[in-house]
Protein backbone atom coordinates (compact mmCIF):
# COMPACT_ATOMS: atom_id res chain seq x y z
CA UNK A 1 0.00 0.00 0.00
CA UNK A 2 2.80 2.43 0.89
CA UNK A 3 4.58 1.76 -2.40
CA UNK A 4 1.36 2.35 -4.34
CA UNK A 5 0.81 5.71 -2.62
CA UNK A 6 4.39 6.81 -3.34
CA UNK A 7 4.05 5.86 -7.01
CA UNK A 8 0.81 7.81 -7.24
CA UNK A 9 2.42 10.92 -5.73
CA UNK A 10 5.37 10.63 -8.11
CA UNK A 11 3.06 10.33 -11.13
CA UNK A 12 1.06 13.34 -9.99
CA UNK A 13 4.26 15.42 -9.62
CA UNK A 14 5.61 14.49 -13.06
CA UNK A 15 2.32 15.01 -14.88
CA UNK A 16 1.63 18.34 -13.18
CA UNK A 17 4.84 19.84 -14.61
CA UNK A 18 5.08 18.00 -17.94
CA UNK A 19 3.75 20.93 -20.02
CA UNK A 20 6.09 23.45 -18.50
CA UNK A 21 3.61 26.26 -19.27
CA UNK A 22 0.56 27.93 -17.81
CA UNK A 23 -2.41 25.73 -16.90
CA UNK A 24 -5.47 26.48 -19.07
CA UNK A 25 -8.88 25.30 -17.85
CA UNK A 26 -10.85 23.32 -20.47
CA UNK A 27 -14.10 24.72 -21.81
CA UNK A 28 -17.34 22.99 -20.71
CA UNK A 29 -17.61 21.44 -24.20
CA UNK A 30 -14.07 20.07 -23.99
CA UNK A 31 -14.72 18.68 -20.52
CA UNK A 32 -17.89 16.95 -21.69
CA UNK A 33 -16.08 15.43 -24.66
CA UNK A 34 -13.23 14.22 -22.43
CA UNK A 35 -15.57 12.60 -19.86
CA UNK A 36 -15.64 8.84 -20.54
CA UNK A 37 -19.03 7.31 -21.15
CA UNK A 38 -20.04 5.23 -18.13
CA UNK A 39 -22.38 2.27 -18.23
CA UNK A 40 -25.32 2.33 -15.85
CA UNK A 41 -24.50 0.35 -12.67
CA UNK A 42 -25.78 -3.19 -12.88
CA UNK A 43 -28.13 -4.25 -10.12
CA UNK A 44 -26.45 -6.92 -7.99
CA UNK A 45 -28.69 -9.29 -6.07
CA UNK A 46 -27.28 -11.29 -3.15
CA UNK A 47 -26.69 -14.97 -3.85
CA UNK A 48 -29.32 -17.48 -2.71
CA UNK A 49 -29.08 -18.24 0.98
CA UNK A 50 -29.62 -21.68 2.45
CA UNK A 51 -30.93 -21.94 6.00
CA UNK A 52 -28.02 -22.34 8.42
CA UNK A 53 -25.37 -21.39 5.88
CA UNK A 54 -24.71 -18.05 7.60
CA UNK A 55 -25.26 -16.41 10.95
CA UNK A 56 -25.67 -12.75 11.85
CA UNK A 57 -23.20 -11.48 14.46
CA UNK A 58 -24.75 -8.38 15.99
CA UNK A 59 -22.78 -5.13 15.86
CA UNK A 60 -25.33 -3.25 17.97
CA UNK A 61 -28.49 -3.89 19.94
CA UNK A 62 -31.55 -4.33 17.71
CA UNK A 63 -35.29 -4.76 17.88
CA UNK A 64 -36.42 -8.21 16.87
CA UNK A 65 -39.56 -7.92 14.75
CA UNK A 66 -42.33 -10.32 13.78
CA UNK A 67 -41.85 -9.40 10.11
CA UNK A 68 -39.54 -7.04 8.17
CA UNK A 69 -40.34 -3.61 9.63
CA UNK A 70 -43.25 -5.11 11.59
CA UNK A 71 -44.28 -5.49 15.22
CA UNK A 72 -41.46 -5.41 17.78
CA UNK A 73 -41.05 -8.64 19.75
CA UNK A 74 -38.20 -7.49 21.97
CA UNK A 75 -34.63 -6.23 22.08
CA UNK A 76 -31.56 -8.35 21.36
CA UNK A 77 -28.21 -7.15 22.72
CA UNK A 78 -24.73 -7.84 21.44
CA UNK A 79 -24.20 -10.24 24.36
CA UNK A 80 -26.37 -13.18 25.42
CA UNK A 81 -27.52 -13.69 28.99
CA UNK A 82 -24.49 -15.95 29.45
CA UNK A 83 -22.10 -13.28 28.18
CA UNK A 84 -21.32 -14.71 24.72
CA UNK A 85 -21.28 -12.57 21.59
CA UNK A 86 -24.73 -12.76 19.99
CA UNK A 87 -24.74 -14.65 16.70
CA UNK A 88 -28.10 -15.60 15.18
CA UNK A 89 -28.74 -18.40 12.70
CA UNK A 90 -30.14 -16.93 9.48
CA UNK A 91 -33.07 -18.81 7.96
CA UNK A 92 -34.32 -16.22 5.42
CA UNK A 93 -33.13 -13.01 3.76
CA UNK A 94 -35.49 -10.38 2.38
CA UNK A 95 -34.76 -6.83 1.13
CA UNK A 96 -32.29 -5.71 3.79
CA UNK A 97 -33.63 -7.98 6.54
CA UNK A 98 -32.52 -11.29 8.02
CA UNK A 99 -34.99 -13.84 9.32
CA UNK A 100 -33.27 -15.35 12.39
CA UNK A 101 -33.85 -17.77 15.24
CA UNK A 102 -33.87 -16.41 18.79
CA UNK A 103 -35.31 -17.29 22.21
CA UNK A 104 -37.73 -14.32 21.97
CA UNK A 105 -39.76 -16.09 19.28
CA UNK A 106 -41.81 -19.28 19.78
CA UNK A 107 -40.13 -22.55 18.84
CA UNK A 108 -39.46 -22.82 15.09
CA UNK A 109 -40.66 -19.24 14.44
CA UNK A 110 -38.43 -16.68 12.75
CA UNK A 111 -37.88 -13.09 13.89
CA UNK A 112 -36.45 -10.31 11.73
CA UNK A 113 -33.53 -7.93 12.19
CA UNK A 114 -32.05 -5.27 9.87
CA UNK A 115 -29.18 -6.76 7.86
CA UNK A 116 -27.17 -3.56 8.47
CA UNK A 117 -27.08 -4.30 12.21
CA UNK A 118 -24.99 -7.46 11.84
CA UNK A 119 -21.88 -8.95 10.30
CA UNK A 120 -22.48 -11.97 8.09
CA UNK A 121 -20.52 -15.06 9.19
CA UNK A 122 -20.34 -18.39 7.38
CA UNK A 123 -21.30 -21.37 9.52
CA UNK A 124 -19.19 -24.50 8.98
CA UNK A 125 -21.46 -27.09 10.62
CA UNK A 126 -25.09 -28.22 10.70
CA UNK A 127 -26.46 -30.40 13.51
CA UNK A 128 -29.31 -32.90 13.17
CA UNK A 129 -30.89 -34.73 16.09
CA UNK A 130 -33.05 -37.79 15.34
CA UNK A 131 -35.32 -38.53 18.29
CA UNK A 132 -36.37 -42.00 17.15
CA UNK A 133 -32.79 -43.11 16.48
CA UNK A 134 -31.51 -41.24 19.56
CA UNK A 135 -28.55 -39.90 17.65
CA UNK A 136 -26.91 -36.58 16.85
CA UNK A 137 -25.18 -36.07 13.50
CA UNK A 138 -22.76 -33.22 12.71
CA UNK A 139 -22.34 -32.35 9.03
CA UNK A 140 -19.93 -30.11 7.21
CA UNK A 141 -21.46 -29.58 3.80
CA UNK A 142 -22.53 -33.02 2.57
CA UNK A 143 -19.98 -34.85 4.73
CA UNK A 144 -20.80 -36.38 8.09
CA UNK A 145 -17.95 -35.46 10.42
CA UNK A 146 -19.27 -36.85 13.69
CA UNK A 147 -22.19 -38.89 14.99
CA UNK A 148 -23.06 -40.19 18.45
CA UNK A 149 -25.87 -41.56 20.59
CA UNK A 150 -27.83 -39.24 22.89
CA UNK A 151 -30.65 -39.31 25.41
CA UNK A 152 -33.73 -37.27 24.53
CA UNK A 153 -36.94 -35.97 26.10
CA UNK A 154 -39.25 -38.43 27.82
CA UNK A 155 -42.90 -38.91 26.74
CA UNK A 156 -44.80 -35.78 27.73
CA UNK A 157 -41.65 -33.65 27.78
CA UNK A 158 -40.32 -34.48 24.33
CA UNK A 159 -37.41 -32.54 22.89
CA UNK A 160 -38.97 -29.76 20.75
CA UNK A 161 -39.05 -30.58 17.05
CA UNK A 162 -37.91 -28.37 14.20
CA UNK A 163 -35.19 -25.79 13.78
CA UNK A 164 -33.31 -24.14 16.60
CA UNK A 165 -29.82 -22.67 16.88
CA UNK A 166 -26.85 -22.56 19.21
CA UNK A 167 -26.75 -19.50 21.47
CA UNK A 168 -23.84 -20.33 23.80
CA UNK A 169 -21.33 -23.00 24.77
CA UNK A 170 -20.83 -23.36 28.51
CA UNK A 171 -18.08 -25.17 30.41
CA UNK A 172 -18.50 -26.46 33.98
CA UNK A 173 -15.07 -26.84 35.64
CA UNK A 174 -15.88 -29.66 38.04
CA UNK A 175 -18.17 -31.59 35.68
CA UNK A 176 -19.89 -33.08 38.72
CA UNK A 177 -23.28 -31.38 38.31
CA UNK A 178 -26.34 -32.61 36.37
CA UNK A 179 -25.01 -31.09 33.12
CA UNK A 180 -21.66 -32.88 33.17
CA UNK A 181 -18.66 -31.14 31.66
CA UNK A 182 -20.40 -28.68 29.43
CA UNK A 183 -23.50 -27.60 27.57
CA UNK A 184 -24.48 -26.20 24.20
CA UNK A 185 -27.50 -23.93 24.78
CA UNK A 186 -30.18 -23.67 22.07
CA UNK A 187 -32.88 -21.17 21.14
CA UNK A 188 -35.72 -23.68 21.65
CA UNK A 189 -37.70 -23.85 24.88
CA UNK A 190 -39.62 -26.60 26.65
CA UNK A 191 -43.30 -25.62 26.89
CA UNK A 192 -44.49 -28.73 28.80
CA UNK A 193 -42.49 -28.53 31.99
CA UNK A 194 -43.99 -30.01 35.18
CA UNK A 195 -45.19 -27.55 37.79
CA UNK A 196 -42.59 -28.84 40.25
CA UNK A 197 -39.66 -27.96 37.96
CA UNK A 198 -37.70 -25.03 39.39
CA UNK A 199 -35.16 -24.66 36.58
CA UNK A 200 -35.37 -22.77 33.31
CA UNK A 201 -37.10 -23.71 30.06
CA UNK A 202 -34.20 -23.27 27.63
CA UNK A 203 -33.24 -26.52 25.89
CA UNK A 204 -29.59 -27.56 25.63
CA UNK A 205 -27.33 -30.37 24.53
CA UNK A 206 -25.33 -31.20 27.63
CA UNK A 207 -23.23 -33.81 29.34
CA UNK A 208 -24.34 -36.04 32.18
CA UNK A 209 -22.77 -37.68 35.25
CA UNK A 210 -24.79 -40.83 34.45
CA UNK A 211 -23.91 -41.96 30.96
CA UNK A 212 -25.99 -45.15 31.34
CA UNK A 213 -29.04 -43.13 30.22
CA UNK A 214 -27.57 -42.45 26.77
CA UNK A 215 -29.88 -43.88 24.11
CA UNK A 216 -33.02 -43.49 26.23
CA UNK A 217 -35.93 -41.01 26.36
CA UNK A 218 -35.55 -39.74 29.92
CA UNK A 219 -35.10 -35.95 30.04
CA UNK A 220 -37.39 -32.95 30.38
CA UNK A 221 -36.50 -31.96 26.82
CA UNK A 222 -32.75 -31.47 26.84
CA UNK A 223 -30.45 -33.73 24.83
CA UNK A 224 -27.94 -35.56 27.02
CA UNK A 225 -24.64 -36.71 25.60
CA UNK A 226 -21.50 -38.45 26.76
CA UNK A 227 -19.11 -35.87 28.14
CA UNK A 228 -16.46 -36.60 25.51
CA UNK A 229 -18.97 -35.92 22.72
CA UNK A 230 -20.48 -32.74 24.12
CA UNK A 231 -16.98 -31.49 24.91
CA UNK A 232 -16.20 -31.81 21.19
CA UNK A 233 -19.36 -29.85 20.38
CA UNK A 234 -18.48 -27.11 22.86
CA UNK A 235 -15.02 -26.80 21.32
CA UNK A 236 -16.05 -26.86 17.65
CA UNK A 237 -19.63 -25.64 17.20
CA UNK A 238 -19.97 -21.84 17.22
CA UNK A 239 -22.94 -19.73 18.25
CA UNK A 240 -25.36 -19.34 15.37
CA UNK A 241 -25.05 -22.95 14.18
CA UNK A 242 -28.36 -24.43 13.01
CA UNK A 243 -29.78 -27.47 14.82
CA UNK A 244 -32.66 -29.47 13.34
CA UNK A 245 -34.61 -31.95 15.48
CA UNK A 246 -36.65 -34.63 13.68
CA UNK A 247 -38.82 -37.47 14.89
Amino acid sequence: MRRAVAAGLLAATVLAGCGGGEDVAPTPQQAAEAEPERAAPEEVRPPPLRAGQFSAKLRRSVWLRASPGGRVLGTIGTRTKFGSRTSLAIIHRRDGWYGVLNELTPNRKVGWIPAASATLERQPYLLRIDLSKRELIVRRGAAEVRGFRVAVGAPGTETPLGRSAVTDTLLFPTGAGPYGCCAVALTSRQTNLPATWAGGAQVAIHGTPDESVIGQAVSLGCVRSRNTDVRWLAKNIPAGALVTVVR
